[in-house]
């Protein structure tokens, strides 16, 4: 249990990373960093799918799971969120997101796990997520599409909620397959998967070569596709194999921990005492969920 709270931690930390990743590249659209980050994961799968060939050994049903839960847990999870963003800014998306690690405890509680066990930790998320909305009010004067961005929002939350259920269960039953063999899977799915994003949202190949900074862009793309996707995925699909679904979801919301500490350290400022409250209600209830699954 030990190793998969820290697996799932760690998966956190380097989640988080993506979030800055934007401002050091701030001529690259998001759209542009998500293909290019999961192309570098899927190129890097691939090449240590063939230099290990145990790991190409599968089924068709193991190619279609990946091909499905690739969709749903990173192409499509973030070609909606980038709609959303578009949409309805920032703010009500980053809420509607921040639900994720609430529906996971909710629809993946244990069976042994009394309710009452629960709710203290999500007690305490909502209460942080409530803070943070008053410390960054919601503008929802953003025009008529704005109800169009929220629900590109909600089908993101709902994308990557089934993701996060559906892998978990994947891996408890194939024991047979390691985490790092079904992340390099997950990978090369994947980075199939980002090609077509590129295709459908991205920018011209003309202007990405064209910006003055397409050195760094690579290189970002290259450093969270290895960091924030590939080894990201294997921490996570630890955390899955060893923890319950609900303790998991909880556990996500270290992502956003990591990511206002990143901010927090990038802009060379502290926190905000409603931003400093929101962070303390997040451990809170995160040590809560772990004492509740002991």
């Amino acid at each position: 249990m030990i190793t998969g709270i820290f697996a799932g931690l760690a998966a956190g930390a380097l989640w988080g990373l993506v979030f800055i990743a934007p401002r050091a590249v701030p001529g690259l659209s998001f759209v542009d960093l998500t293909a290019g980050r999961f192309v570098s994961y899927g190129a890097l799968s691939l090449v240590l799918m063939l230099l290990v060939r145990q790991s190409a050994k599968r089924t068709f049903s193991h190619v279609v799971s990946a091909l499905g839960l690739s969709v749903l847990g990173f192409t499509g999870y973030y070609l909606l969120l980038v709609f959303a963003i578009r949409d309805a800014g920032t703010a009500v998306p980053s809420l509607i997101i921040g639900m994720i690690p609430i529906w996971m405890m909710l629809l993946g509680k244990p069976v042994g796990l009394r309710w009452a066990g629960l709710l203290p930790g999500l007690a305490l998320t909502l209460l942080g997520l409530g803070v943070m909305v008053y410390a960054e009010p919601v503008d929802a004067s953003q025009g008529h599409h704005f109800w169009r961005g929220v629900a590109f929002a909600v089908a993101s939350m709902v994308c990557w909620t089934a993701f996060g259920l559906l892998n978990a269960a994947w891996l408890k039953k194939h024991t047979d397959v390691s985490a790092t063999t079904w992340a390099n899977w997950l990978g090369v799915a994947t980075g199939v998967g980002a090609l077509g994003l590129w295709m459908a949202a991205g920018s011209d190949a003309n202007v990405l070569l064209a910006q003055q900074n397409r050195a760094q862009a690579a290189l970002i793309c290259i450093a969270t596709g290895i960091g924030s996707a590939w080894l990201a995925t294997i921490l996570w699909n630890i955390a899955s194999q060893r923890l319950s679904v609900s303790l998991c979801g909880q556990l996500i919301v270290s992502e956003t921990l990591f990511a206002l500490f990143y901010s927090f350290v990038w802009d060379g400022q502290w926190p905000t005492r409603l931003q400093g409250l929101a962070c303390v209600l997040f451990v809170t209830g995160i040590v809560a969920s772990i004492r509740a699954h002991r």
